[in-house]
């Protein structure tokens, strides 16, 4: 494997900023739906925590999303 092409936690951030911003959900919403604090999900989006894998595999379903997608496994496959 290139270390050039290892997953970076700050993409992993960018693309669960990104995914809840094409979901139109507002934080308080997301957070509901997850059974999770407001703030949980400000850390989430300022990458002061991830999300647990029991959390993610949720938020991939809530947003209708693979988790590839969020991890950004799928574009480094197709390259």
């Amino acid at each position: 494997m290139d270390v050039s092409n290892k997953i970076k936690l700050d993409n992993i951030r960018l693309n669960i900023i990104e995914a809840i911003k094409c979901s139109g959900l507002t934080q308080s919403h997301l957070a509901s739906i997850l059974g999770v604090s407001q703030q949980t999900i400000s850390y989430y989006l300022k990458g002061e925590k991830l999300p647990a894998l029991d959390t993610l595999a949720n938020l991939c379903l809530i947003l209708e999303l693979d988790a590839n997608d969020i991890l950004g496994i799928s574009d480094k496959r197709s390259k």
